[in-house]
């Protein structure tokens, strides 16, 4: 199953507010590997094969974010197989790129840290058919990532890195939250997610269709943070997709339901969980 199309509800694009917008642009493309799709002098549109994934914007008076704030832990590349996780592995060495790493079952992922700080994880998904599920919850954990096999696969690929494969896609968010349970209830009652997984009171993973995981959510920043202030740099907001307008909708009501704000834009419907991050709805 393909967990980042129609009819799943899914995490297509992240908004970050950034202070400088041509090293982050030169990062993104440079180092990342997603092409430009379109730049004006205060906002840019990147992504892979004429589909945005991460629109980058400055805005006056921006300052960096200081402090314990709600917001982006990290958004994850999804990239379609071990190879493609191999060549950019090599890719970011030979940049002299700082590196996290673990397996976590269900997946192999390559963790780092843009310019400005905002958390990056890039990573390929094992066969969801192998993923272990015990009654509702998958299996996950933090293992050490098998690096010499990742990059055997890439070199007997005989490949090598050319940026972002058309197939790469957002392949979830992870955010931090003030209050788990506030958290848990906006993002399951309101939005329609399903718990798969949990690491006690400090964080949930949640999706639709039985992903491992669409949305990370976690107290590590602390509990009862402040949302991020609108003139810090960081996360500006998410886009989820649906795949009907009677399913907006209806999580909209939901979302009314439940005290949520909901407002209407040309283009989507924006929210906000309780701890202050937005999510623009899109059909």
């Amino acid at each position: 199953m393909n967990f980042h199309q129609k009819p799943v509800t899914y995490v297509a694009q992240v908004g970050l507010k950034v202070l400088d917008l041509t090293k982050m642009i030169q990062f993104y493309t440079e180092t990342i590997g997603f092409s430009v799709l379109s730049r004006t002098e205060k906002r840019a549109e990147l992504g892979v094969a004429g589909r945005t994934l991460l629109v980058l914007e400055t805005v006056e008076g921006l300052l960096p974010k200081q402090g314990r704030y709600a917001g982006l832990y990290h958004f994850a590349i999804l990239l379609p197989n071990r190879k493609e996780l191999g060549k950019i592995l090599i890719h970011l060495h030979y940049r002299g790129i700082g590196l996290g790493s673990s397996d976590h079952l269900v997946s192999e992922a390559l963790y780092l840290s843009d310019p400005e700080g905002n958390g990056i994880e890039i990573y390929r998904d094992r066969d969801a058919a192998k993923w272990n599920w015990n009654n509702d919850e998958v299996a996950m954990a933090v293992d050490p990532l098998d690096a010499e096999g990742i990059v055997k696969a890439a070199q007997e690929s005989g490949e090598t890195w050319q940026g972002m494969p058309a197939g790469a896609v957002m392949g979830h968010i992870h955010l931090h939250v003030s209050d788990l349970a506030q958290a848990e209830h906006f993002y399951v009652a309101g939005l329609g997610f399903q718990i798969v997984a949990s690491m006690g009171r400090q964080a949930l993973f949640i999706a639709d269709r039985k992903y491992h995981h669409h949305i990370g959510l976690n107290v590590w920043n602390g509990v009862g943070i402040p949302a991020l202030p609108e003139k810090a740099a960081g996360l500006d907001y998410y886009t989820l997709i649906f795949d009907t307008e009677e399913k907006r909708s209806a999580t909209a009501a939901r979302l009314h339901e439940i005290g949520a704000e909901v407002s209407f834009h040309e283009d989507f419907l924006e929210t906000k969980d309780p701890a202050g991050n937005k999510i623009r709805l899109v059909v």
